[in-house]
């Protein structure tokens, strides 16, 4: 199937691994140009490698997303060097399970924030190219209880942020949505640590699962992918689980 979306320009918010970099990968394998942040320069370099060597133009940049300028600079860096952005896909997270007041610091500005000022920032952007597509990466843990609070309430403030922005833009052919992965499994991911050093953990939590197994970042990249496209030109406020059936809820 055709996606639509050759020779449009694709910004990923941490890119470096996981659901960023292959969210990156894939966008560039259906003909997009790419441009990718991270705060890890090694990381970051390999995966801009590994988006030049499919062939297309890629622009990739360290930054720190808590750090709403630098934030900004990478964004109009990246429109400078592409000359556009079409699609833009909020993939950071704090990843704070705990419990403190620093948990809940992190993720209100990495989870959320960043979120909400790359889509400020590339929205005219957009208006002035005829429209584009936002996602944001958020979690089943906004969709259900019990999960990590302070990671659960701001993943789930990305799901009412999404919404409100798609019906806002909607007549400016900007559509926004939410990805809501699982748990994910990659090397070198959470999960993967866990399976090697905390095996309860990892049982219990594969007992959640109805597959029986954990969804894999290229599985919740391929969502990304089609949901950014143009094949997907009627969705927006949406949210997409990807999960095996993690999420069990009627809604």
């Amino acid at each position: 199937m055709d996606l639509g979306i050759k020779n449009k320009v694709a910004v990923v918010i941490a890119a470096s691994r996981g659901i960023g970099r292959a969210t990156a990968l894939g966008l560039a394998r259906e003909g997009c140009d790419v441009a990718i942040c991270a705060r890890g320069a090694e990381s970051l370099a390999n995966t801009h490698a590994e988006i030049q060597a499919l062939g297309g133009r890629v622009f990739s940049a360290t930054c720190d997303v808590a750090n709403l300028q630098a934030l900004d600079k990478f964004l109009d860096e990246a429109h400078a060097a592409l000359g556009s952005v079409d699609i833009l896909i909020n993939n950071a997270s704090a990843f704070a399970f705990g419990t403190d007041i620093s948990d809940w610091e992190n993720s209100f500005a990495i989870d959320l924030m960043a979120a909400v000022r790359a889509t400020d920032h590339v929205i005219p952007w957009m208006r002035g190219a005829g429209g584009g597509a936002i996602l944001h990466v958020s979690s089943t843990a906004a969709l259900e209880a019990p999960g990590p609070p302070a990671y659960a309430a701001l993943k789930a403030a990305l799901l009412s942020h999404a919404n409100n922005v798609a019906v806002a833009e909607a007549s400016n052919k900007i559509r926004v949505n939410c990805i809501a992965p699982g748990a994910v499994e990659f090397p070198g991911g959470i999960w993967d640590d866990a399976r090697q050093n905390n095996a309860k953990f990892y049982r219990g939590m594969l007992a959640t699962i109805p597959a029986g197994r954990m969804v894999t970042d290229t599985e919740v990249a391929d969502a990304i992918v089609f949901a950014a496209s143009a094949r997907a030109s009627g969705i927006t406020g949406a949210v997409l689980s990807v999960d095996l059936g993690q999420h069990k809820g009627n809604l």
